[in-house]
This record gives structure tokens, C-alpha cells and sequence, in this order.
């Protein structure tokens, strides 16, 4: 029986796969058959990631983006089709947060979460559009979060951009489903990054989050990759405009002691 979960050959482009869940789905993807292309802005970093896709004996192509440039992301996707001829699959994972309350947030802080977190996905969803509508099996996934549901203390710019990109991702999958392109979204429990680490790492906050968390621990990135194979893959076909949550049962609880 075909393994419908199978990637092998499919062209991936993942964004903001430098580090943390980017970088894991990236190499779930090539672990999985795909040739993947991870991008970011700093190039030792995504030089680095490109070689790991190499010893997994799969093919790849180092190309910095800048998800707030349309110019950036055009030459990203120009580089993918000379390379390669077709993108099966977009993963816009590219994002930051910040913690401050938020009467002190200002215009331009606000507008710079904004502009990464949620108009980062539409330009690149945008730019892509017609290669993953030529593939006849196009698909995009978006990394949403937790904070697109409930409010996180402090950190209300990020939590807004994340429930935009929630939004996003049902009203593209509705306009983009007669062109052959499912879109879906994760949405990640607490998972320690180089992003998040220092605010919930054995800190006050943490321990209210393992708290609300049945399963009592944090998330590992490498725990996101079998969802976004499964959205990646033909196993996903009749799947589309849904935000999956992976978070150890947190949205789920109500009372845990």
C-alpha cells in the first residue's frame, strides 16, 4: 500500500529555518524524501541548516530572504523554480515576540511584529501562489500559536499577529482551494526556542504554563514535524483551512490539580 505520507522528490520551501521549529520541520522534511530549501537572514545560519539537508542525501539551494521585503521573497522564489522547476510546499514559520506591557508598546514595535509575524505569510503565500498552483499538489503551512486562541501576559502585539495569521490561513484556504492549494496551519503549545527561552525558562511564567499543561512538560520541535508531514503530504488531501494545535493538551484543560 502507498505511504501517502511520503514526500520523496517534493520541493519544500521552509522560511525562518534557521532555528527552532523552522529548522526541525525542515529536516523532518528531508528525513521524509523532500528537497528543502530553508531560509533566513543570517547566512552562517542558513548555510548551516543547508548542510544538514545535504548529509540527509537530499537537495538544497542557499538563498538568504527578508520575509518584510516582497523584492526578497520574489528573488527566493525566482532562485527555487531556476534550481529546481516547481515548489510543492511553503512553510512560513519566520516570526519574533516581545514582553512588554502593553500600554508601552509603541507604533513602531507594533508594526514590526506585525509585519514579520502576518505580512510576512501574505507576501510569501502571495509570491508562491502560482508555482504551488502549477505543482497540482500545492500546499502551505503557516506556524500560528497558542497566543491565537488565549491571551499571554504582556506580549499582545504577538498574540494579535498570530490570531491574524489564524484568519489568514482559513481565508486563503477558501480563496485557494479551486487552485489545487490546501492551506492549514500549526499552532505550537510552549515550545523553549532561542526566541522564547529566557521568558519561560525556569521562571514564574513557565511554571504557570507546565501547570495548565496536562502532560506537565514543555514541547520538543522535533514533536511538530510529524504534523507538518502530514499537511505536507497527499495524507492531507481533503484537509484544508484548519489550525492544528500541538500542545500537551493546554487548550484542553481546565482544572489540572
Amino acid at each position: 500500500m502507498r505511504n501517502c505520507l511520503d514526500l520523496t522528490d517534493r520541493v519544500a520551501v521552509v522560511i525562518g529555518a534557521t532555528s527552532g521549529i523552522g529548522r526541525a520541520i525542515a529536516l523532518g522534511f528531508a528525513r521524509h524524501g523532500a528537497h528543502v530549501v530553508p531560509t533566513g537572514r543570517r547566512p552562517e545560519w542558513v548555510e548551516c541548516v543547508c548542510n544538514d539537508v545535504l548529509r540527509l542525501d537530499r537537495r538544497t539551494l542557499m538563498q538568504l530572504t527578508d520575509v518584510t521585503s516582497r523584492v526578497s521573497i520574489d528573488e527566493l522564489r525566482d532562485a527555487v523554480l531556476e534550481e529546481f522547476g516547481t515548489v510543492d510546499i511553503l512553510v512560513n514559520a519566520a516570526g519574533f515576540t516581545f514582553k512588554q506591557p502593553t500600554v508601552e508598546v509603541g507604533d513602531e514595535a507594533w508594526q514590526s511584529v506585525m509585519d514579520t509575524n502576518v505580512g510576512g505569510v501574505l507576501r510569501a503565500s502571495v509570491a508562491f501562489h502560482d508555482a504551488l498552483a502549477a505543482s497540482g499538489r500545492g500546499r502551505v503551512i503557516n506556524i500560528a500559536s497558542l497566543g491565537s486562541f488565549v491571551a499571554f501576559h504582556e506580549v499582545a502585539a504577538y498574540c494579535a499577529s498570530k490570531a491574524a495569521v489564524v484568519s489568514l490561513t482559513r481565508n486563503l484556504a477558501c480563496e485557494w482551494a479551486k487552485d489545487g492549494i490546501s492551506v492549514n496551519a500549526i499552532a505550537p503549545g510552549v515550545f523553549p526556542t532561542e526566541m522564547n527561552g529566557q521568558i519561560i525558562s525556569g521562571t514564574p511564567r513557565g511554571e504557570e504554563i507546565l501547570l495548565r499543561t496536562p502532560m506537565r512538560r514543555f514541547g520538543n520541535p522535533e514533536e511538530l514535524v510529524g504534523t507538518a508531514v502530514l499537511l505536507a503530504s497527499d495524507g492531507a488531501s481533503f484537509l484544508t483551512g484548519q489550525s492544528i494545535v500541538v500542545d500537551g493538551g493546554y487548550l484542553a484543560s481546565g482544572v489540572n490539580t
